[in-house]
């Protein structure tokens, strides 16, 4: 278990509390309880109510994921109205956001010619703690974390929305490269 870090609301809350927290011989004298974010609204606008949505967290295996999404964007799975899954929204927050632009990644890659659009936030985290001694005061801790959530679509989206990004040139493959040297490729 990790040792909480943030803000401490407490009305006991003092430093003595903090140090409490890890005691010398490295076992907590405190166990987390309850941890609950805040149910902020996605912040790209328009999304469907009955989009696929995939919370990535810290412990989400990438494999399971992606077998999930890949296989609901390649034609296997259908939306409550019986048609084809056409958009996938990927979110993660905390340790979670570099894993979950990993999996857009990879399904970028799998699927192809999706349209991308990443927005960054923060979300408010609230984790209470209580402690392993008799008496003694629990701990609510108020954290601000980061957070991304990215739309993948088969679909053109508004290239104007920040944070888009078109799909890849198929005849391209110099990424990290400058976007000139595609250009200079011939057409067809």
């Amino acid at each position: 278990m990790t040792e909480p870090r943030g803000q401490m609301k407490s009305s006991n809350a003092t430093s003595s509390a903090v140090m409490e927290l890890q005691s010398a011989s490295g076992q907590s004298n405190f166990r987390r309880v309850s941890r609950t974010e805040d149910s902020s609204p996605y912040p790209i606008p328009g999304l469907a109510a009955d989009i696929l949505h995939m919370r990535v967290k810290e412990g989400s295996k990438i494999r399971n994921l992606l077998r999930f999404a890949t296989a609901r964007m390649q034609g296997e799975g259908k939306d409550s109205n019986g048609t084809l899954l056409r958009q996938v929204v990927f979110t993660g927050s905390g340790r979670g956001v570099t894993k979950t632009i990993t999996c857009v990644e990879i399904l970028k890659r799998k699927v192809g010619g999706l349209h991308q659009v990443s927005k960054l936030y923060y979300k408010t985290v609230k984790e209470v703690w209580e402690s392993q001694q008799p008496g003694a005061p629990g701990i609510t801790m108020q954290r601000t974390v980061p957070a991304i959530c990215i739309l993948l679509s088969k679909d053109p989206l508004d290239p104007q929305e920040t944070g888009y990004q078109p799909p890849p040139n198929p005849k391209c493959s110099h990424r990290g490269r400058r976007e000139s040297v595609c250009s200079q490729l011939p057409s067809p």
